[in-house]
């Protein structure tokens, strides 16, 4: 499977019909007192829509990367009229000054601190739009706050949801290469301490309501890490029995009974991070197998489909990254 215009374009379809669509919205929000208790435009005065912060974070990632890869459609250019209104200096200032509250310290961390490198790194590559320049001030101090708070953290956060470190490494480290040499190399001296004696991995996944594949993202984060020799060594101690088609569970894409429920189809993004690292790993048949389970119900419901697409990206990117 590739991403092809088709498949592009119904991707843009879908995240262009809920980045500006407010309501419903799950936010992450803590009140200090009754002037606190704002809606969410009020509050985030780029990132209101897609259901939650971070996903509308990345429903933004998803359209201009759509439309770096594919100028010509139709959608690219409502996707740059769109940013265009959106991501502007002004409102950007409202995004950064809702994280200097007092109780705004854990703000979407590290789940949302990654996918806005992962948007800054792509609106930078938008060198005829001001994008980049805009959504640079919130980058850097999600940079701050970075680099303030991941020596302190000592274990690494391996459950399949939002919290999940190695995922966060992996975004993080694309912008932080090319952005923020210090934050690149605490990321890699953190993800080797954190990940570097890990063997013999049991692939106990999923759990019933998780989005990432632990195992997968972990792999994709040392992938990144350490050099391709030193890489090839590890894996094939975290997962020994690959060869042999072991853990079973990492062959095994997951299965969704409810996608109206906004934890069960959660599943539906473990499979597109499967896919993801299945093709990363060199294994097209594993990534197809799992990109097929969950490819066709990406617009079932709105509990899916205001995140799934990006998902499906980081799948089928040409490119292999954000």
């Amino acid at each position: 499977m590739t991403l092809d215009a088709p498949l592009a374009t119904r991707f843009a379809r879908i995240a262009l019909g809920h980045v500006g669509q407010e309501y419903p919205n799950k936010m992450d929000h803590v009140l200090d007192g009754p002037a606190d208790a704002l809606g969410p435009r009020a509050l985030h005065p780029v990132f209101y829509g897609s259901y939650d912060w971070h996903s509308c974070v990345h429903s933004w990632w998803l359209l201009l990367t759509i439309r770096r890869l594919f100028p010509d459609l139709p959608e690219s250019r409502e996707i740059a009229a769109r940013a265009d209104a959106v991501l502007t200096a002004a409102n950007v200032a409202g995004e950064v000054a809702y994280l200097a509250r007092p109780s705004s310290a854990g703000f979407e961390r590290p789940y949302g601190w990654a996918w806005l490198f992962a948007l800054h790194g792509e609106a930078a590559r938008h060198a005829d739009r001001g994008w980049g320049a805009a959504l640079a001030p919130l980058a850097h101090a999600f940079a701050a706050r970075f680099k303030n708070y991941f020596p302190k953290q000592l274990y690494p956060i391996r459950s399949g949801a939002h919290a999940n470190t190695a995922f966060a490494f992996i975004l993080s480290l694309d912008w932080a290469d090319t952005h923020d040499a210090a934050m690149a190399a605490l990321i890699r001296e953190r993800a080797e301490t954190y990940f570097g004696a890990d063997r013999d991995c049991p692939a106990w996944e999923p759990g019933g309501d998780e989005f990432l594949s632990s195992t997968m993202v972990e792999a994709l984060c040392m992938k990144r890490v350490l050099p391709a020799a030193e890489f090839t060594g590890w894996l094939s101690g975290f997962l020994p029995r690959l060869g042999e088609g072991e853990p079973a569970t990492l062959l095994r894409p997951a299965a969704v009974l409810d996608r109206s429920d906004g934890k069960l189809v959660h599943l539906d993004g473990f499979n597109f991070t499967r896919a993801w690292g299945w093709r990363e790993l060199g294994d097209a048949d594993a990534a197809a197998r799992h990109l097929a389970a969950s490819l066709p119900h990406i617009e079932e419901d709105y509990m899916g489909s205001h995140w799934l697409c990006s998902f499906a990206l980081l799948a089928l990117h040409p490119e292999g990254r954000t």
